[in-house]
């Protein structure tokens, strides 16, 4: 991280001094006023932003609680424990990422000087512009999105190893940067910059939460959306099965548990969402497109995408144009 980012962000905060001086727990009232301890975005947002940073408070364990917002932690620099949903150990270091949605409980073990991280609060709204800047649909992008807004998804956290991926790094050093200097204009910046970062990390699903044991299960479903998403065309679930050394049906269970649709249902999407750009981004015929897709049955393809879309590719083509 940027030197000038990293000596701002280790700045002893008010309520670290107060540790430091013999404050033996932390201080919640500072994050809620309710009995149970869940974290008020009220308490840590002005009125108004849907985006805001604070660094990670240090020298005290951090109990059990959950949030009534999403929350995305980047480690800046050392290491933080982190105890998911009472059972998943996760060590962040340099450069992770941990999204957290509504529906999880974290537990921080004590931190040190030099272990630096940064807490975005972040209200589900705030990502409904970085969805809609995005041209280009695909259904592992659309079950990351899911699992941070939804406080029913089955996955409730993300863990991206991201140290080594530099346009990641700059994307959060970014809104970081932004957020921390306050300048006018800046909400609009930070939901397109988070649009490109979850671009750049549907990329890398192989480093998403590939170190959890406790995360199997989403760790081989990412792997079977990313295989969806470049083997649109000929993907087969024996293929994805065999590659990934499960069964067929215990693969298509999953997907079913964790997305709400089947193999088949999940690949056709990916087809029709792949259509709808071929048809708005080129001036390919709509049957070079079925073809380029890997639709043997044409009438099956327009009933399918009439279903999706509701109007014919040759309509959608022209209210794209318009």
């Amino acid at each position: 991280m940027q030197k000038e980012l990293l000596t701002h962000l280790q700045k002893i905060t008010p309520e670290e001094q107060e540790i430091l001086n013999g404050l033996q727990n932390i201080r919640k009232d500072l994050y809620t006023s309710r009995k149970d301890f869940v974290i008020d975005s009220q308490k840590l947002l002005e009125k108004g932003r849907l985006i805001e940073i604070r660094p990670h408070t240090r020298f005290a364990h951090f109990p059990k609680h959950r949030h009534n917002y999403v929350e995305m932690v980047y480690m800046c620099s050392g290491t933080t424990t982190h105890i998911i949903n009472d059972t998943d150990r996760i060590v962040l270091k340099e450069g992770d990422l941990l999204f957290l949605n509504q529906n999880v409980t974290q537990e921080i073990l004590p931190a040190n000087e030099q272990d630096i991280a940064v807490n975005f609060i972040i209200l589900p709204e705030f990502f409904d512009r970085s969805i809609s800047m995005i041209e280009r649909e695909n259904v592992l992008r659309n079950f990351l999105i899911s699992t941070l807004s939804q406080d029913n998804s089955m996955s409730s956290y993300l863990h991206f190893e991201a140290k080594d991926i530099l346009p990641v790094q700059n994307l959060i050093e970014n809104m970081v940067w932004t957020l921390i200097n306050q300048k006018r204009g800046t909400n609009t910046i930070n939901q397109t910059t988070m649009g490109l970062l979850f671009m750049n990390l549907s990329l890398f699903a192989d480093t998403i939460n590939q170190n959890d044991e406790n995360q199997y299960e989403q760790n081989l479903v990412f792997t079977v959306l990313k295989y969806i998403e470049t083997n649109y065309k000929n993907g087969t679930l024996a293929d994805i099965a065999k590659e990934t050394k499960q069964p067929t049906y215990y693969v298509s269970r999953l997907l079913k548990k964790h997305t709400g649709s089947n193999f088949k249902e999940l690949l056709q999407e990916r087809k029709l969402q792949q259509a709808s750009y071929l048809l708005s981004q080129t001036p390919l015929s709509t049957e070079a497109i079925i073809e380029a897709i890997g639709y043997d049955n044409s009438s099956y393809f327009y009933r399918k995408f009439r279903e999706k879309y509701g109007c014919s590719p040759k309509e959608y083509r022209k209210n794209e144009m318009n």
